[in-house]
């Protein structure tokens, strides 16, 4: 196919300052690609070619990220650019692509040879070319060091928070299986007892169900208060010792944690009978103990499945790298993850829960989520309170991370998204997490992410759009 006219390359922002003779250059040694909807013009990892210019029609750019296809942008305009865009690094190996692009629609594209456009580019542009060799070489190399080190940073922090709150309910599951055995063996014992008192078994299988119906009582069991609970052993405790029940006060206990009153026990009596009360009550006791431990011990394991399934909506794991989410799922299970370093701030939460889903990338703004609230509780401290706020705007969902910490300066404040910008004392930052949730809300959501700060009141802002944007 022929290239463009000279007229036309210089239409095309790449090109118009270019002087004749490079113009001719281009015009001599370019063609016009012509790709149907849906065609793949380059994949991942195949020599790097071409340099591609967009004259019409759309794409979208993927890379694969552990198996998975992840969407990085979508382009229409025309002019813009992809393929061996590396094109002026001087390598031993092979350029490879670094991302799959795909025609949206159809497609036509200025293809350059990049081995002949490589050399031509740095005869045209020498120092431009060694001042972009040396900045995309040492911005390459920081950013792999750097990159790596923040995320086994990132990753030792988050994993250190959810082995704290899952080791709570885990010690609390072993301690009441422990507890547990003990109640089932004495429990065994008191029915051996109340057997080898020549019990009429008509009235053994009376007590097994008042044993039942007590048992199925403690689920529904009130919460007292300290008063409450303090009056009502008083009653139960007094009416073991009319009854010559000795150790009563340890079985009072017992009895109202599981929500039992003295009419319960009057019931007991009337279907047992004096004689048998003493081992009859005792061997109740066990019972309930162990419906009360195993409901620790149900309640236990329950929030470490909680636990694993925030760590999971958190990761995204198993999930679509795009689509429709909740953002109260991301920060959520985003204050799981920080939990190890709550402290002692205060957390609220003024959600609105009418809110749509939207059109989101969950894994990246879980990492939007992660940054902005880690940023402010190290301002806190330890100490104050922490906003959660969300709402509406026409076709903007909003959410604000507040804190109450010492503000930001208004002379850095411009300054905050700027990468390897950093306010933390040397070696506890590296400015990065701000700039990269900035990329994440503006450049891959298309919404906009603005902060506004004062002592005491540091309010982070955070626009997603609630509709299908055509680029991301």
């Amino acid at each position: 196919m022929s290239a463009l006219p000279r007229e036309e390359l210089r239409g095309l922002f790449l090109f118009e300052h270019l002087s004749e003779d490079q113009l001719d250059w281009v015009a001599a040694n370019a063609v016009l690609e012509e790709y149907a909807g849906d065609s793949f013009v380059i994949r991942e990892g195949d020599e790097a070619t071409c340099f591609y210019a967009i004259l019409n029609g759309a794409v979208r750019m993927t890379r694969l990220v552990s198996g998975t296809e992840v969407e990085t942008n979508r382009s229409d305009q025309r002019g813009a650019y992809f393929g061996a865009t590396q094109f002026f690094v001087h390598q031993e190996a092979e350029h490879r692509y670094g991302a799959s692009v795909q025609a949206l629609s159809d497609l036509t594209l200025l293809a350059l040879p990049a081995a002949e456009f490589s050399v031509q580019f740095r005869k045209w542009f020498p120092m431009a070319t060694h001042l972009l060799e040396g900045m995309y070489l040492g911005w390459r190399n920081s950013d792999t060091v750097i990159g790596s080190r923040r995320r086994l940073l990132a990753l030792g922090e988050l994993s250190a928070g959810l082995t704290h709150e899952l080791n709570n309910p885990a010690a609390a599951a072993v301690r009441a299986t422990s507890a547990l055995r003990e109640r089932v063996a004495g429990m065994r014992h008191k029915l051996a007892f109340l057997a080898k008192k020549d019990i009429d078994p008509e009235l053994l299988y009376q007590l097994i169900d008042v044993q039942e119906r007590l048992v199925k009582q403690v689920a529904q069991a009130e919460k007292l208060t300290a008063m409450q609970q303090a009056d009502r052993e008083d009653e139960i405790g007094d009416w073991f010792d009319d009854r010559g029940i000795d150790g009563g006060w340890d079985l009072a206990d017992i009895y109202v944690r599981a929500g039992l009153t003295t009419a319960d026990l009057d019931n007991v009596l009337e279907q047992v009978g004096d004689t048998f009360i003493d081992g009859a009550v005792r061997w109740l006791a066990y019972a309930l103990e162990t419906e009360m431990l195993m409901g620790e011990i149900e309640d236990s394991t329950t929030r470490i499945s909680a636990l694993v399934g925030k760590a999971k909506q958190y990761s995204q794991m198993d999930r679509a790298p795009h689509q429709w989410v909740d953002v109260h799922d991301g920060l959520d299970s985003t204050l799981v993850m920080l939990s190890g370093k709550l402290g002692g701030v205060r957390v609220v939460k003024e959600y609105d829960r009418g809110l749509p889903k939207i059109p989101a990338y969950p894994a990246e703004l879980n990492q939007v989520w992660t940054n902005i609230i880690d940023n402010a509780l190290g301002a806190m401290a330890g100490e104050g309170t922490l906003t959660l706020r969300t709402w509406r705007v026409d076709d903007q969902v909003r959410v604000e991370v507040g804190d109450t910490g010492p503000g930001i300066p208004a002379d850095i404040k411009p300054r905050i998204f700027e990468p390897f910008f950093t306010t933390k004392p040397v070696g506890e930052g590296t400015g990065l997490g701000l700039d990269i949730s900035w990329k994440i809300v503006v450049e891959r959501h298309q919404g906009d992410l603005r902060v506004e700060s004062e002592p005491g009141n540091t309010r982070f802002e955070v626009c997603l759009p609630t509709v299908e944007q055509a680029s991301l």
